[in-house]
């Protein structure tokens, strides 16, 4: 069992940076993949960036690419989502995701093995 809780969501304008963090309880942290995917409001949730379990291989959707970086750190059993540049088409809840195996790093919302609580982030025009 994994439990995740993210946290570092807040209110940005447009340009701004906000760095997300997802903890993530147990000792099997280091054996999963670990996601970042968001929710806008009336719309399905959609896959952002996803890192495998060694941290050596990362995956971002276009959009994003440029001005997210997912990394992680096993040793503190935590994911990270550093976000530059946001636009408000960026507005979202975003969500902290674990999947097995974990090398694969091109896994969907169907794949996934645990959802964190979610984190809303706001970004003015």
């Amino acid at each position: 069992q994994v439990q995740l809780v993210e946290s570092g969501g807040g209110l940005v304008p447009a340009g701004g940076s906000l760095r997300l963090s997802c903890a993530a309880s147990g000792r099997t942290f280091s054996t999963y993949a670990m996601g970042w995917f968001r929710q806008a409001p009336g719309k399905e949730r959609d896959f952002v960036a996803t890192i495998s379990s060694s941290g050596t291989s990362t995956y971002y959707r276009n959009s994003v690419k440029g001005r997210f970086t997912i990394s992680r750190d096993n040793a503190k059993n935590t994911v990270y989502l550093q976000m530059t540049g946001l636009k408000p088409e960026d507005t979202a809840v975003y969500y902290c995701a674990a999947n097995s195996p974990g090398e694969v790093v091109t896994f969907g919302i169907t794949d996934v093995d645990y959802w964190g609580q979610g984190t809303q982030v706001t970004v003015s025009s």
